[in-house]
Order: C-alpha cells, then sequence, then structure tokens
C-alpha cells in the first residue's frame, strides 16, 4: 500500500505490519473492532453475542455471533496473523451447535448481549428494527440449513484455503477475510479484504445455493399470515371507498400496509396492521432526509390547530435516526390476526385516515407550493 503525495507527484510506501508487532490480541482488538463495527465486513449485519458458550454438553465459544439482513446466523471467527490449521472445523462445529437455536432462543441469546452491554435496550424492539417489520412474529431466524460462517485473519494456511474452496461447492456459506494492519509514521491503518469467494463472483455462488434451499413450514405460516391480511384489507378497502376516494385505485395486498399518494412526491396516506396494533399515518419518505425533517418540522408548526381540527392528539414521530418521518394515529391493543378485533380496527382506521386526509390537505398544499 502507496500514500500519493499530489504536491511531489510521488508515492510512498506505507509499511505493512503484524498484529504481533503492533501489540494488538485477538480478543481483545480484533473481535472488539468487529462486533463495534461489523459492517467492515461488507455487509449490515447485527452483532447478537460476543464470546458465545451457550451450547450443550461442550465449553467451546464462538468469537462473534451475528444475523443477516435475511435472518441467518452468521458465525464469526477471528485469528491474528495466522489462521491455524483447524479454523475450518472449529467455525463448522459451531455453526453445527447453532443450527438448533430457534427465534426465541436468539431474541434470549440478544438479550444477554444487551444486558452484559448494559443496555436498557429491549432485544424484540431491536430485531424488529434490523428487520423493518412490525410484528415479531413476522420474524423467522435461523431457517433450516442457513448458517454462514466468516473467517478472519491476516493470513490463510493452504489448509485453510482448500478446505473453504471445496466446502463451497456443497452450497456452505463460507467467506474469507483477510485483515492487514499498516503503519505509516504514528498512524495506523486496517484493511480488510473479501478473498473467498471472489467478490464479484459473490452473488452467483450464493443464490446457486439459496436455490436449492427452501423452509417449508415457514412457507405455510407466511401464506397462512398473506391470507389473513389480503382478506382484510379487501374488507376494509370496500367499506373504506363506499366514504372515499383516496384509496379507490388500491387493491389488497398480503403485506401489513398499503398506502396511496397525494400528489406531492413522497408523502403518502398509508394504512398499517400488525398484530399489536392498527393505525393510519402520514409517511414523509422522500429522497432527503433533509427535506423529510423540514417538511415535517413546517407541519409541526401547525400542531395545535390540526390535533383541535383532528379532534385528538396524533403521534409526531420525526425518527431523527432514520430517513423518514411520520405523523400518526393509533389504536393499540388490537391483533390482525384475531378477526373479533376486526370491525373496532376498520372502523378507527377509516375515521382517522378521512380526518388526516381532511386536517393535512391545505397544510401539505402549501408546502408544496412552497417547494416550487
Amino acid at each position: 500500500m502507496y500514500l500519493i503525495d499530489k504536491e511531489k507527484n510521488m508515492i510512498s510506501k506505507i509499511s505493512e505490519k503484524t498484529f504481533t508487532e503492533l501489540g494488538f490480541k485477538e480478543r481483545e482488538n480484533l473481535q472488539e473492532w468487529l462486533d463495534k463495527n461489523p459492517e467492515a465486513l461488507g455487509e449490515e449485519l447485527l452483532i447478537i453475542q460476543k464470546e458465545f458458550c451457550g451450547f450443550k454438553d461442550t465449553l467451546e465459544r464462538l468469537d462473534l455471533l451475528a444475523l443477516d439482513k435475511d435472518g441467518n446466523l452468521v458465525i464469526i471467527e477471528n485469528k491474528l496473523d495466522d489462521t491455524g490449521k483447524d479454523v475450518t472445523w472449529q467455525a463448522l462445529k459451531y455453526a453445527s451447535y447453532c443450527s438448533t437455536l430457534k427465534t426465541e432462543e436468539i431474541k434470549s441469546i440478544y438479550q444477554e448481549y444487551l444486558n452484559k452491554k448494559k443496555s436498557n435496550e429491549k432485544a424484540e424492539d431491536k430485531l424488529l428494527e434490523f428487520f423493518e417489520v412490525a410484528d415479531y412474529e413476522e420474524l423467522s431466524l435461523n431457517k433450516g440449513q442457513t448458517q454462514r460462517v466468516m473467517l478472519v485473519a491476516a493470513n490463510f494456511r493452504k489448509e485453510v484455503t482448500s478446505t473453504v474452496l471445496w466446502l463451497l461447492n456443497y452450497n456452505l456459506r463460507l467467506q474469507c477475510f483477510k485483515v492487514t494492519p499498516y503503519q505509516l509514521e504514528e498512524k495506523l491503518f486496517l484493511d480488510l479484504e473479501q478473498i473467498i469467494p471472489m467478490k464479484d463472483a459473490e452473488e452467483y455462488i450464493i443464490s446457486m445455493a439459496e436455490k436449492t434451499q427452501h423452509d417449508i413450514t415457514s412457507q405455510e405460516g407466511e401464506k397462512l399470515r398473506y391470507t389473513i391480511r389480503k382478506e382484510f384489507w379487501a374488507k376494509l378497502l370496500k367499506q373504506m371507498n363506499s366514504q372515499s376516494t383516496l384509496f379507490q385505485n388500491i387493491n389488497p395486498t398480503k403485506d401489513f400496509w398499503i398506502s396511496t399518494g397525494i400528489g406531492f412526491g413522497g408523502i403518502t396516506f398509508a394504512f398499517v396492521i400488525s398484530k399489536r396494533y392498527a393505525r393510519s399515518e402520514i409517511y414523509i419518505g422522500k429522497a432527503e432526509a433533509e427535506e423529510n425533517k423540514a417538511i415535517f418540522d413546517e407541519l409541526k408548526k401547525h400542531k395545535e390547530d390540526i390535533e383541535k381540527a383532528f379532534g385528538t392528539e396524533l403521534e409526531w414521530e420525526r425518527l431523527d435516526t432514520k430517513k423518514s418521518c411520520r405523523i400518526k394515529a393509533e389504536k393499540k391493543d388490537v391483533n390482525i390476526y384475531n378477526k373479533d378485533d376486526w370491525p373496532n380496527m376498520m372502523d378507527f382506521m377509516i375515521e382517522s385516515m378521512i380526518n388526516l386526509e381532511k386536517v393535512f390537505k391545505e397544510p401539505l398544499k402549501k408546502i408544496k407550493e412552497s417547494l416550487k
């Protein structure tokens, strides 16, 4: 690796080092870096445990346990300057141990991790946020034989790379990351590169593996939930369309939400249902976060007048850590999967949606005109 000096039009070599030379340790340093910055491994990962030893009949510990965006468990094994010759076998053992973990067990493992960090956050809430779902029942984690293994080290022995390349032919999800420290004077740098499979070929290899995998139990559960939601939306839309034209061009779907535009790009009116609530909302989801926050703030200036016209208080969610914003009317303690709740849910959602459209029509119109 070289440093470019634009003024002198030359390059200077940055010295490659070993972790041992720099005094870094596997557990105290490399493991902590990845725990705090899992995105360094090239994707969004949720670390759910560190030094995990919750395996039956063995005291073995895996370095890091994570979830990917598809709900697969990811076993991350770290080595410093050399993998050793047994790391592949070690990681595969951990993957086999983890293969039996159920969603509830994974939630408990994650809660223990949060508790150890002295966090007041709830694992269920964090999981819902990471997977962007409304209901905990929507989560289906660690389905079938979907466990993944990531090996991280400065150098990989031939025994390891040969074994990994062979296992890839059997649709096992393994990746090797070469991690290299560099030093320039007092500054230290870290390079982390995926070497197996090569990044350009990874998508193809994964897609071929996923093609042969399915989980019948999960599919049947999803099919039932989809059927119930679609039936609910059909009934709600029929009732809504008899009182308003706002959703007249919207069809029932299997999703937990349906929305309609209002002629103001990025601003939608939406119905949302779950096992815990039913709500009507205005969703502000334009491309730029700054624009969403500005629109939200402008609307909130008129909060008192809007809520007076609406007839009750609304929930104003600026969502500062996210790009979008939301203003909602929500009915709690109702369950989309309990049909006895449907009449109350529909009455509340339709009435609140009609009122939302009425009280926000003029404020949104003025904001839209001011942006032209």
